[in-house]
């Protein structure tokens, strides 16, 4: 290194990972924490955050368990100052805690499920962001990572309220970003396509769909995506390595949006 670059390391921050008690969050907490960051590992099913928290721990790596529901104010703010108060800072957040699409046309849209998902998938960013940036300022660095999604660009029929919420996702990105210019905060998205998590086996099991044909419609690549593949970009937006960038929106898709 020539001491111009900046290296692809977490180690030593503390990040702050929500809905990590399974599928994308869970395997992003497990590589940041092999990469030396300090995770406070969130869900709002403790037991699931829990088991994250102790393969870490297997693993060498340091972890604590806070459970918050992302549609819970307070929660939220205890959570982040939880982290504050056990590690002395906030250094990166990754706002991936969302529920999975809806399925049905505008003409038979089942408006509490719309405002169910609306409060995880929206609103709940919003609340993360109001307080991990709250800390940020305060401290004068930062980066936060929201997870959006291929829906935020590509919308899909009968998937109203998850495309509205994703698409979403990339303008409270876009505003963070644009008000956190000269704080030392930057704030970026990743938009993963078809990833092979439970919450996609249940949609394929539904339609009755089969992964060759889905692989075939949503990746270029010959493959599904892997919740390691999305971690891996999370990652680079959470580290120093990234520090041009911010307000941005990554596709990590196989290509999908190319095609």
């Amino acid at each position: 290194m020539t001491g111009e670059e900046a290296p692809m390391s977490v180690e030593g921050k503390v990040v702050l990972v929500t809905g990590a008690g399974s599928g994308i969050g869970a395997e992003t907490a497990r590589l940041l924490a092999s990469r030396g960051a300090t995770v406070v590992v969130t869900d709002r099913d403790e037991r699931l955050a829990s088991t994250t928290t102790a393969s870490i721990a297997d693993a060498g790596g340091t972890a604590t368990t806070v459970a918050m529901d992302v549609t819970d104010a307070s929660a939220v703010d205890a959570a982040v100052r939880t982290a504050v108060e056990a590690y002395g800072r906030l250094d990166a957040a990754v706002n991936n805690a969302a529920m999975p699409p809806d399925d049905r046309p505008l003409t038979e849209l089942d408006l509490d499920q719309f405002e169910r998902i609306s409060a995880v998938n929206l609103r709940g960013v919003a609340t993360c962001l109001k307080y991990e940036l709250r800390q940020m300022y305060a401290q004068g660095h930062g980066s936060i990572v929201n997870v959006g999604s291929v829906r935020s660009f590509r919308p899909r029929a009968h998937n109203a309220a998850y495309v509205a919420t994703k698409h979403g996702v990339i303008g409270l990105t876009t505003v963070a970003a644009l008000e956190s210019a000269g704080t030392g905060v930057r704030v970026n998205a990743v938009c993963p396509g078809a990833v092979e998590t439970p919450m996609l086996a249940g949609f394929l099991a539904s339609r009755g769909r089969t992964v060759e044909d889905f692989t075939e419609e949503m990746s270029l690549v010959g493959r599904l995506g892997r919740p390691r593949d999305i971690a891996e970009g999370v990652a680079w937006l959470c580290s120093d390595a990234s520090s041009f960038v911010t307000g941005a929106s990554l596709p990590i898709d196989g290509g999908y949006l190319s095609h």
